[in-house]
């Protein structure tokens, strides 16, 4: 099925909507905290929506559909699931803390708290690794949509990695978290309706409803299994703990949904909505996934399977609805990931680079905004020259999930009052020796998937504890962090 001109027109309006999503918020902020954290009145629908469309990709399209296609529902087990229920599980804890972070130290950046908790070195590097790698890693899922939308529409990589990455930059440049979040109610309504349609032309190409459970008798004995080697019980373990800390605010863009929140109580609810929507959602999602070996056997890429099934499933004129979707997917992310990194080099990095121009900066918002444009351009060209990267960026890529436990463990260790003699010594040997761990692991070829993903952040967690547990005194400035912390903001007839 060829992309028409009907696809086309649903694509461009799609983009069109996104542009007047940036246009229109650009009057909405008006200083910095309005630009980062949408002046702390972010409600907790759209915040739950947010971070839930912030936390996947267009991946979810190539990788995860390769995953669904070879080993079937231990997809949803070892990745909705599990975040799912860690989201849930947390929601009175980290969602809360970030809340009371921003009201009683008016932070706009996950990591501007650090600098209080360990000290200035901790923070810095924590900043410089995390921003460095995610120009790279956001980079990369441009080039991954591109690819995507290349084999299923026959569009150039160039066109679908400009196009998308020029109106994010638009709208997130223009409008800050609030093009970000507008734009992510329409994202994620573009992917229920994309989704929705690809769920029901598969059960009609099938034979109706009963094929949601028919169709495992059609694959092979493994796909139907909770878990299917190389992702074992223990895999799946070590990914919740990963997932506990990324989705709870180590990956930043995450962590701003509840920085953001107008309270401690919406903050909790929009954790819940978020993991309900993990439960809940990816059921519909994935069911294409799981059943394109009925429909395409024998495909030799199965990071393709899910574009070739949209060739062979949609009618003529919905391809282009379907693509939106794609594009929305990574759109979600990307941004979000664009305004927090601004965030954080605006008010982490620059302060501390040039403390006499950027400490007291009478011009944020435009600071703001200039810091937003060059991130998300450095973005682009670094989809725009994949293939010159070969394999490195592929390494690099790895090296930024590797890091992403190492690092957010003492960021979100370090709000736990359990944990406060862990010092700014703990922090950094404990991300040392993460990524140590995680260069040996590669080195001796373990050929343990639980391993091999697990190392860096068992490493970093035995250090960070290891060494809080040798250390006797804390800090005057920690108790006082913890005293605030643990102190709700929330008025009792507040809702």
């Amino acid at each position: 099925m060829a992309f028409n001109n009907i696809d086309l027109l649903v694509v461009i309006f799609f983009f069109l909507s996104m542009l007047l999503v940036g246009v229109f918020s650009y009057f909405r902020s008006k200083n910095s905290d309005d630009y980062f954290v949408a002046g702390g009145e972010l409600p907790w629908w759209l915040a739950g929506i947010s971070h839930h469309v912030s936390g996947h990709s267009g991946a979810v399209f190539v990788a995860y559909a390769a995953v669904a296609y070879t080993h079937g529902f231990t997809m949803y087990m070892w990745w909705a699931f599990p975040v799912g229920m860690v989201t849930i599980a947390s929601a009175r804890l980290f969602p809360v803390y970030w809340v009371r972070l921003r009201k009683r130290f008016q932070i706009q950046s996950p990591l501007e708290y650090l600098s209080v908790r360990y000290n200035i070195l901790t923070q810095q590097i924590v900043a410089w690794s995390g921003v460095f790698l995610k120009v790279l890693d956001v980079g990369a899922k441009w080039a991954a949509i591109g690819i995507l939308l290349n084999v299923v529409g026959g569009i150039p990589m160039a066109t679908g990695i400009l196009v998308s990455g020029i109106v994010t930059l638009v709208y997130v440049t223009f409008g800050g978290l609030w093009g970000v979040i507008v734009s992510d109610l329409i994202q994620f309504a573009v992917q229920i309706v994309g989704s929705i349609l690809m769920f029901v032309l598969v059960l009609n190409r099938l034979g109706g409803i009963e094929s949601i459970t028919g169709i495992w008798k059609k694959l092979p004995p493994g796909h139907s299994q909770l878990v299917n080697d190389p992702y074992t019980v223990s895999f799946v373990v070590i990914v919740c703990f990963l997932y506990f800390l990324t989705y709870n605010g180590g990956l930043w863009s995450l962590a701003a949904r509840y920085i953001s929140s107008d309270t401690e109580k919406q903050a909790s609810k929009a954790a819940r909505l978020s993991g309900v929507l993990y439960l809940v959602w990816p059921l519909i999602l994935f069911f294409p996934m799981w059943a394109a070996p009925v429909i395409l056997p024998g495909l030799t890429n199965p990071s393709e399977s899910y574009g070739w099934l949209m060739l062979e499933i949609l009618p003529q004129g919905m391809m282009g609805l379907v693509i939106a979707s794609l594009f929305a997917a990574t759109m979600g992310m990307t941004s979000a990931d664009v305004n927090t990194i601004a965030a954080v080099i605006t008010r982490d990095i620059l302060p501390v680079v040039s403390p006499r121009r950027f400490r007291n900066d009478k011009h944020s918002l435009r600071t703001a905004r200039i810091t937003t444009f060059i991130f998300a351009l450095a973005t682009i060209c670094i989809a725009l020259n994949y293939e010159s990267f070969g394999g490195v960026l592929g390494l690099i890529v790895n090296w930024f999930g590797a890091l992403v436990g190492p690092t957010a463990l003492p960021l979100l260790f370090g709000l736990l009052p359990i944990f406060k003699k862990c010092g700014p010594a703990a922090a950094i040997t404990s991300i040392i020796g993460g990524l140590i761990a995680f260069v040996v692991t590669k080195k001796l070829d373990v050929n343990n998937l639980a391993l091999e993903v697990g190392s860096p952040i068992i490493v970093a967690a035995l250090i960070y504890v290891g060494m809080g547990l040798a250390t006797k005194a804390t800090p005057v400035k920690v108790t006082g962090l913890f005293a605030a912390l643990i102190k709700p903001t929330d008025k009792k007839t507040h809702d």
